[in-house]
């Protein structure tokens, strides 16, 4: 069960004033620490994959890590895709594995934010997945990260604020109040005042980008006024570098370094965000986050035998891109005698991405095309993975 639902996860955080830490994902060794640093900390995490960041890893095979990793775990966890850059990107994160989504437009003028955001939310919901929308612009201005974030500061307005979540039906809103990606020299300026019209303005869990370089101090005035999201990545990937560099025993032995670097930094900043010692909580509040997996066992017409090959390859095509798919494949049986000679294995995101397959017109396409007509000897069944 430590797959979480994350609506419910930042829903219990801001009703209870505390944030969760999302940390940016780099490799297997970071995934690995920060799940650590949560266990140590017995709190809720969420992980995230910053799409800018993808130039440096697979992003499908660091998902499904993270996947296997997180179903050990005994904390909540939730697998989310940050800064999002286009619809393509959010249908394909759910596939491989993310069950939160961030749709980042807020480079765009207000209407364009809107209508953008919009598309996305209306694909994410429908397979049950949340989606994060920004308004305003958080800049880069030092460290790993900060070319990825170019251009001047946009701090986030109250009432825009309040018309943008009513339009896009996001279920969390990244804000710009004074932080930035990277690091930042000298005191960040927070206006917090502003912070607290909207939170007042809007029921949504808050997110901060750029969290690096924050006081605890500044860190708790945040989440006092509706913050329950906060991103974090170049703390961890500099304490990494740091521990890399001073390791004299070998690879292996300075990998173990900086995972104990980045946990312990989980571990610090769990405790100034006010998630330690939650996890059992959250996970008594939240739903898991169940995947379906549809199966139908069936046998071709004797009609469609010497086209079955080519109507499967079809049918795999054209399923793996409906949104909510994680995987579409045809398998046979591995006895003669089987009843059955032929299966589909349709793994969904969701019962949510089971139900609005179930009405998606390429489906509904092939199916009544050539699947019905060809396959009528065929049972099938919807099993929820806990």
């Amino acid at each position: 069960m430590p797959l979480v639902e994350l609506k419910d996860m930042l829903q219990q955080a801001r009703a209870h004033g505390y944030a969760v830490g999302a940390y940016d994902a780099v490799d297997s060794h970071f995934v690995a620490a920060i799940l650590a640093g949560a266990e140590a900390a017995r709190a809720p995490v969420i992980v995230s994959f910053a799409e800018s960041h993808f130039s440096h890893y697979d992003f499908p095979a660091l998902v499904a890590c993270a996947e296997s990793l997180a179903r050990r775990a005994s904390v909540p966890v939730a697998l989310f895709l940050d800064h999002g850059a286009s619809m393509e990107s959010a249908v394909a994160a759910i596939r491989h594995g993310c069950n939160g989504v961030m749709v980042d437009a807020s480079h765009l003028d207000f209407e364009a934010n809107v209508a953008a955001t919009r598309e996305v939310v209306a694909m994410a919901h429908a397979v049950g997945v949340p989606v994060e929308g920004e308004l305003g612009y958080v800049p880069g201005v030092e460290g790993e990260d900060a070319e990825r974030h170019p251009g001047e500061m946009r701090l986030t307005s109250p009432e825009e604020a309040a018309a943008y979540v009513a339009a896009t039906s996001v279920d969390f809103l990244a804000v710009s109040v004074g932080t930035v990606h990277g690091r930042l020299r000298g005191e960040p300026r927070l206006d917090l005042e502003r912070l607290a019209a909207i939170g007042a303005a809007i029921e949504q869990p808050l997110v901060i980008h750029g969290g690096t370089g924050l006081s605890d101090e500044q860190f708790r005035a945040l989440i006092e006024r509706g913050v329950a999201k906060i991103n974090y990545y170049t703390a961890l990937a500099d304490l990494a570098a740091a521990a890399l560099a001073k390791a004299k025993s070998g690879y292996a032995a300075a990998l173990d370094a900086a995972r104990q670097a980045i946990a312990a930094e989980v571990v610090r900043t769990s405790q100034v965000f006010g998630a330690a010692g939650r996890a059992e909580e959250v996970l008594a509040a939240c739903r898991p986050w169940r995947n379906v997996e549809h199966v139908i066992l069936f046998n071709w017409s004797a009609e469609a035998a010497g086209r079955a090959a080519e109507f499967e390859r079809e049918g795999e095509a054209i399923l793996a891109e409906v949104p909510g798919v994680r995987e579409a494949v045809v398998g046979q049986a591995i006895h003669a005698d089987a009843r059955y000679q032929r299966a589909w294995l349709i793994r969904l995101a969701s019962p949510a991405a089971e139900a609005a397959y179930m009405q998606d017109a390429r489906h509904l396409e092939y199916a009544n095309r050539v699947f019905r007509p060809h396959a009528a000897d065929r049972i099938k069944g919807d099993y929820a993975r806990e």
